[in-house]
């Protein structure tokens, strides 16, 4: 909960206020299919295991269904996409590594987009608090409008 109020609590100039988070989201009323996902998500003893954490890697994770918060069963009949995705990316964070791992992403086709939409992941960049200490150089929350959600 604490990473999706971060842009609030140490704004920059985007993203400072939670209309402007929500807006982005859900492009009319109806389609409010929200779903969170965050990395890395460890325990003490786990730390260890978590090789890094470039941008890269915390942006691709986000998009993995088992860093999602919410167990939606996709399965791959069923032809789900993404709505809209916002990820929150906290750290140490140079915007050219943002704009080369979204074009990564964008090539891989990690993230499956609506056809009638825009099909590009928004970037919110934030500082780590400096009272809780983190052995991780970056981290990443999703928020997410995604169809699969209207399932559950």
């Amino acid at each position: 909960m604490s990473a999706s109020t971060t842009t609030l609590r140490y704004p920059g100039y985007m993203n400072n206020d939670l209309i402007g988070l929500i807006a982005s989201l859900i492009p009319t009323p109806r389609l409010h299919f929200l779903m969170t996902g965050y990395t890395p998500l460890t325990t003490d003893q786990s730390v260890a295991s978590v090789r890094k954490t470039t941008v890269l890697d915390v942006m691709r994770r986000l998009l993995q269904p088992k860093n999602v918060m919410v167990s939606t069963g996709r399965d791959r009949q069923t032809n789900h996409c993404y709505i809209a995705i916002l990820n929150i990316i906290q750290g140490e964070v140079d915007p050219t590594q943002v704009h080369k791992s979204l074009q990564r992403i964008r090539e891989r086709k990690l993230a499956n987009f609506i056809p009638w939409g825009p099909a590009s992941i928004q970037v919110a960049l934030s500082r780590k608090s400096p009272y809780l200490p983190s052995a991780h150089r970056v981290s990443g929350l999703m928020m997410a409008n995604h169809t699969s959600i209207s399932s559950v």
